[in-house]
């Protein structure tokens, strides 16, 4: 309290001190000097990421997204960020990383933290992206955010068609599920699927459907030497045409899975190229009692 105090004087008589110590600010700039509360109030962060390996060369990264305008963002965030090291007594570097959807928002004054955000924040403004062409899978899965809803489709399709697995192919799958879900609140999730139906979206096209089809022809041939070969390469072609018809069909009932799972490898590679009429679980039902083996 008493070295508060002799601050307090020094500053108060020698307001020129401030412009040595600080020199972007003019001697002849006057201050009043004072002591206020600050006041602690409850802040809830977004998202932090933490560092598995213990090494504080990389840092914590303080992650938000905010798409509407919010006068009190900035502040809010940065607030967050300061109450968090104190409390929590961090003691690693740190960087922010925000999505924000323009560069028009109003996330309320920026000057109080001008330093921090061109150093220590990196900012994606989404809508920067729609005018960016031969992105990344990930960025085109942010793009795909504010993609006017006329491009949608064709958009979601491009990255479907990008997979090269079939883990990769579910991952990005559920992603441009989850994101059409968010940005057309008022549809199902079966009205989403069917915006994205395997004939517009083109599956067969992919990397993904392509080297299926192609291992499935040629090991269905190498591992066809022993039947519980076969029967595994069988399960993995009835695994894969039961999720495929599930997104174009509905959910199966426990028989037509069944009946799914009995066809062969040539069964299913049909069943496959046929799903892509398919406009409901009738025509399902209909191809398997004409093609099902007696």
């Amino acid at each position: 309290m008493k070295t508060d105090k002799l601050f307090y004087r020094i500053f108060l008589n020698q307001p020129s001190l401030i412009s040595e110590l600080i020199p972007e600010i003019p001697e002849d700039c006057e201050f009043d000097y004072s002591a206020p509360v600050v006041k602690e109030k409850e802040f809830r962060l977004d998202g932090l990421l933490t560092p598995l390996v213990e090494n504080e060369k990389f840092p914590l990264v303080f992650l938000e997204a905010q798409m509407q305008k919010d006068s009190e963002f900035y502040s809010r965030y940065f607030g967050g960020i300061f109450i968090y090291i104190h409390q929590y007594k961090v003691k690693r570097n740190w960087r922010g990383l925000l999505i924000l959807n323009d560069r028009h928002q109003d996330l309320g004054c920026e000057i109080p933290y001008q330093d921090l955000l061109n150093g220590k924040v990196q900012r994606l403004f989404l809508s920067d992206l729609l005018t960016e062409e031969n992105l990344s899978v990930n960025l085109a899965l942010l793009k795909l955010i504010v993609t006017p809803e006329n491009q949608v489709v064709s958009q979601a399709n491009q990255i479907l068609a990008s997979v090269k697995n079939k883990e990769e192919f579910n991952v990005k799958l559920d992603l441009v599920e989850a994101i059409l879900v968010n940005k057309f609140p008022k549809l199902t999730i079966q009205q989403i699927q069917k915006m994205i139906n395997l004939r517009e979206a083109d599956i067969t096209q992919t990397r993904f459907y392509q080297q299926v089809l192609e291992i499935g022809r040629t090991e269905g041939i190498q591992l066809g030497r022993t039947e519980g070969e076969t029967l595994g390469m069988t399960k993995g072609e009835a695994n894969m045409a039961i999720r495929l018809l599930t997104r174009r069909c509905g959910n199966l009932s426990n028989e037509l899975q069944t009946k799914v799972r009995s066809l062969s490898i040539p069964q299913l590679e049909s069943l496959g190229e046929a799903l892509l009429d398919f406009n409901g679980i009738s025509d399902l039902e209909n191809w398997l009692s004409n093609h099902s083996e007696n």
